[in-house]
């Protein structure tokens, strides 16, 4: 793995490079809940049964970092009930490494309920239906119904985590922390262990690994705030300018800190993060690197299943970029690549494409990258179609993604069964 560079200073540079291993590559720090899915459409009154998952943005972001091969810790507390046993199993079950989540006796496990359509993750009051702010799909898409959503989180075992019972050590493994503005509203208590990792970095000793980058996802919920102990857009404000690199959408920085203006105005208003992701809903996104002009990556068009987790998928494919030192264009389109799959696919998680099926597909011109139609389970399928006279990575009139041959993937040969199918077809 590339070098991970840590940035330090207002509008931070790259700062000195890491030379020493640390224990991981990403280190995921918030609440994970069990997820009821109904078996059935309609109101969550008349649903007979449901179908037991999970959902947390962090335990996301850290699950899909595993399925793509990097290391990923996930730090977190759960009760000791049969809910955090099928919480820490599962997590597991991806990869993650889960030997940092604490089992709390005296509280329970977080739990919500909801109907296919709901946008946000682990974002709304303990028995809240309010749709969330901030959540449009970091790739291009129509914005999906907002359904009923019931959570169970208020007193949880994960709201008690603090600088007192989260292991400084273990927060800081990893070349990069990724935190959300989730935790920092779920107590007091998160949101000081919070500042203390954000704006508390301690000196590292000559030849150790100097700390993280920190990763924060502003993901703003107005209902979360509404009983949380300081001003959410205050609180997201100071996290974020103690941060290395920033996520946030465009709605989210209005809603939050009455900024618009489009993704200058937001750089502007955000100057400290070495790296600001704008997050623009079906637009696209951009990012600026230290005093660089900002670069923008349109967003894909995808047949959307659920939207559930497509910000936190965004993320990870972001930070995976980032942990193997790629030009920040690509870094976007790998964001928005993880961020299809889980928009074609029913929860969420998804399996995020090979890593040479998606670098493939990152390296299509502009055209051949604008005219791509994803369609349901098309990171497990047939490869998408480019369309005529668009220049793909290899070769110009390309009619999909190509071997290093320069030949159309055939049976056995690298690119068969990665994509969608006729679901997955260009519009011509």
């Amino acid at each position: 793995m590339e070098p991970v560079a840590r940035a330090t200073g207002a509008r931070r540079g790259a700062g000195p490079t890491v030379t020493t291993t640390p224990e991981t590559d990403v280190v995921c720090l918030g609440e994970s809940m069990v997820t009821f899915l109904p078996s059935r459409p309609g109101p969550l009154a008349d649903v007979p049964s449901f179908e037991r998952t999970i959902g947390g943005a962090e335990s996301n972001v850290a699950c899909t970092l595993a399925r793509a091969g990097h290391r990923a810790r996930w730090v977190s507390r759960v009760g000791t009930d049969g809910f955090g046993d099928h919480l820490v199993r599962t997590i597991a079950a991806h990869g993650v490494d889960t030997t940092a989540v604490a089992r709390d006796p005296e509280r329970p496990t977080g739990i919500y309920f909801r109907t296919d359509g709901e946008r946000a993750t682990g974002a709304e009051p303990a028995t809240g239906t309010e749709p969330a702010t901030g959540t449009e799909p970091a790739t291009g898409t129509e914005p999906a119904p907002v359904s009923e959503v019931v959570y169970y989180r208020a007193g949880s075992a994960a709201s008690a985590m603090s600088p007192a019972n989260v292991e400084p050590r273990a927060a800081r493994a990893g070349h990069i922390l990724h935190l959300t503005g989730i935790t920092a509203a779920l107590s007091a208590d998160c949101l000081a262990l919070l500042r203390t990792l954000t704006s508390a970095r301690p000196a590292a000793a000559p030849g150790a690994h100097p700390g993280p980058l920190v990763s924060f996802d502003v993901n703003y919920r107005v209902g979360l705030w509404r009983t949380a102990p300081e001003p959410g857009g205050q609180v997201l404000g100071e996290l974020a300018q103690h941060s290395d690199i920033v996520f946030v959408g465009e709605d989210e920085a209005a809603a939050a800190w009455g900024v618009t203006g489009g993704p200058d105005a937001v750089r502007e208003a955000l100057p400290e993060p070495a790296v600001l992701v704008v997050k623009q809903g079906s637009v696209g996104a951009t990012a600026f690197v230290g005093e660089s002009a900002g670069v923008f990556a349109p967003a894909l068009r995808v047949d959307v299943v659920s939207p559930v987790g497509a910000g936190d998928a965004f993320a990870a494919g972001f930070l995976a970029g980032t942990l193997r030192g790629l030009p920040v264009r690509e870094r976007l389109r790998h964001g928005h690549l993880s961020a299809a799959a889980v928009l074609t696919a029913a929860g969420d998680l998804a399996a995020p494409p090979p890593r040479e099926a998606a670098d493939r597909l990152v390296a299509l011109d502009d055209a051949a990258w604008e005219a791509l139609r994803l369609g349901r389970g098309w990171s497990a399928g047939t490869p998408p179609r480019t369309p005529p006279g668009a220049r793909g990575p290899e070769t110009a009139n390309a009619r999909g993604p190509r071997t290093a041959n320069g030949k159309n993937p055939g049976a056995g040969q690298p690119g068969e069964g990665l994509y969608g199918g006729t679901q997955a077809e260009v519009d011509a």
